[in-house]
């Protein structure tokens, strides 16, 4: 249409062009542009929405990217990104090659900070300020925009008690919109609910207690009020708080309706906002179904079950024994060091705790882990979702260290199952009565096999198992990478030469069965949706060197560097562990 403003948009300086009086039409054209791509190719969605008129605010009244802007995660940076030099290409947004779908400080000099996993922003953001003031820059402005799921986790306070007792530049956003992913929860959230509903007494407030600037709680969609305020904050020094009230989704009718499924919705209709039916039926089940629905069935025969998550209660399925058991399966938050403590502390107590952390998120616990569960030998059972690659979402979410960096600790049981039916039974077993904590490791998206509710059966610990029999080569998988294998040989025309074997035990290793195996081959291949330095292929090498084995072992999975963004397809053609990079190797024999 006539009079358009965001095609002449590629910087905030052609913003800052634009009369306040413009900037209304610049949120609606930007709300359209942001629904037009995401609709088509996917992404999240209900964030960027939310923070449309923050996003334009900040640009247009700070000097970025002199002025450093932070964004914590990133989910909400898609109209940072169109307004900052990236919106010709925004529509590669998440796709191989394309741009990041979080800030990356590679891709702009706008994007101050590589964001992902949450709270961060105010550290960084501190640490900017005062390498400012150490450097004599004293003008330059700091900000940190942090959502109210964000802001209750421990590195946020962390960082707001730092900053408390400096003099920094630095002002940090609250973006309140009473939602993360899920809905917030905890103590917090219902201070921030006093607080935008006047019901709690202004000489009673934490943010200032902390010896920040506090002012709010106003209108986040409010143009003409963000600017006016930001302008004021712009003249003001030290650390200061804006909480700013928001809708997510704000801008799409059902977006606003359903904030938890409008967060990343998929393809849907841009002019009806109707999310696109997918054609499941007579599919394998998601592997986070298969947890939610044993945990649940589990649970109804063992009271001493509890479920923890933090902050994931929709993307790990643990909402479906929070339904059915809402005083046993807790979300605590944004919060993983305190998940896992949480867990130690109750199963000290005789609990049997499932926690389910994502893979990638289970890094911000790792001392928790080795100090809290391992070194105290707690039968706590972790349940890392999303381990391996997982597509879309890049480099800060693959959960492809699992296995190197859970493989050092002592005590720690790591198990990834084959398949869904491998899942159940290990979370059956895991509930029996172990004597050490447990990892089991399993991937985002569908199983193998319609037919996966069959009846309990115990897992033998520390046990593999030979899937194929082969006469000169022996191929050792762990986890659901197998299925590659499985399909890769049956497509192999002298696949008799490969023997196939399961190690779902990553640790302990069934050393017996490794023996048979440098007894019988002379060339092992090892396969794993990790990372080859320090994960399950490294254990075999040293397994091989400690007994003075010299059989040829060739490594494949994930290599030595960080994978960016694309399809799992996409990606694991990359680290040559899709079906047919498998197959040409194999053929190599």
């Amino acid at each position: 249409m006539a009079g358009e403003l965001l095609p002449h948009i590629q910087y905030p300086s052609d913003l800052r062009k634009l009369s306040p009086k413009q900037l209304p039409q610049v949120a609606k054209e930007l709300r359209e542009f942001i629904i037009d791509i995401v609709s088509a190719k996917e992404g999240h969605l209900g964030a960027s929405l939310g923070v449309t008129e923050l996003t334009i605010a900040l640009h247009y009244v700070f000097n970025t990217p002199h002025d450093l802007l932070v964004w914590d995660v990133g989910h909400q940076a898609y109209g940072h990104k169109i307004l900052t030099g990236r919106k010709d290409n925004f529509d590669t947004n998440r796709q191989l090659e394309g741009i990041s779908g979080f800030p990356k400080r590679s891709e702009s000099e706008y994007d101050t900070f590589g964001t992902g996993h949450s709270s961060t922003s105010i550290s960084a953001a501190l640490g900017m300020a005062i390498a400012s003031r150490l450097k004599g820059d004293l003008d330059k402005m700091h900000i940190a925009v942090i959502g109210d799921a964000s802001i209750a986790s421990g590195m946020a306070f962390e960082g707001l008690n730092h900053a408390g007792v400096t003099d920094a530049n630095l002002l940090v956003i609250l973006n309140d919109n009473a939602i993360g992913i899920d809905p917030s929860v905890g103590a917090l959230k219902s201070y921030l609910t006093n607080v935008k509903e006047g019901r709690n007494p202004r000489d009673n407030n934490m943010i200032k207690s902390l010896n920040f600037d506090y002012s709010g709680p106003i209108d986040g969609h409010d143009l003409p009020t963000l600017i006016k305020e930001l302008q004021r904050q712009k003249g003001l020094k030290g650390p200061r708080f804006l909480h700013i009230i928001t809708t997510k989704g704000k801008g799409l009718k059902q977006a606003e309706e359903d904030q938890v499924k409008y967060h990343a919705p998929g393809k849907f209709d841009k002019l009806t906002g109707e999310i696109l039916a997918i054609a499941d039926e007579g599919l394998p089940p998601k592997y986070q179904d298969v947890f939610g629905l044993t945990l649940v069935e589990l649970a109804e025969q063992n009271e001493k079950i509890i479920g923890i998550t933090p902050a994931m209660p929709s993307g790990s399925s643990m909402k479906f024994m929070m339904e059915i058991f809402p005083e046993r399966a807790i979300d605590v938050g944004i919060a993983e060091q305190h998940a896992v403590t949480l867990a130690a502390g109750m199963a000290t107590q005789g609990m049997i705790v499932y926690c389910n952390i994502y893979s990638t998120f289970l890094q911000r616990a790792y001392d928790q882990l080795i100090h809290d569960v391992a070194l105290q030998d707690l039968p706590v059972i972790f349940c890392l979702d999303r381990a391996g690659l997982v597509g879309e979402d890049g480099a800060t979410h693959h959960g492809v260290f699992d296995l190197a960096y859970l493989n050092c600790i002592p005590n720690l049981i790591i198990y990834a199952p084959l398949n869904e039916v491998a899942l159940r039974n290990i979370l059956y077993t895991a509930q029996l009565g172990l004597e050490h904590p447990i990892a089991i490791r399993y991937p985002r998206g569908r199983g193998e096999t319609t037919d996966w509710q069959k009846a309990f059966e115990k897992i033998e610990i520390a046990k593999a198992h030979q899937l194929k029999e082969g006469s000169k080569v022996a191929i050792l998988s762990t986890g659901t990478i197998g299925n590659n294998v499985i399909k890769a040989l049956s497509q192999t025309k002298n696949n008799d030469i490969f023997s196939h074997y399961d190690f779902g035990f990553v640790k302990p290793l069934d050393e017996a069965m490794l023996h048979t195996i440098f007894g019988n081959y002379e060339t092992i291949i090892t396969v794993e949706d990790g990372v080859v330095t320090g994960g399950f292929g490294s254990s075999i090498a040293a397994f091989a060197a400690t007994h003075h084995y010299t059989a040829e072992i060739k490594m494949l999975g994930v290599p030595d560097e960080f994978i960016e963004h694309g399809t799992i397809t996409q990606l694991q053609q990359y680290c040559d562990i899709d079906v047919k990079s498998l197959q040409d190797i194999f053929s190599g024999y």
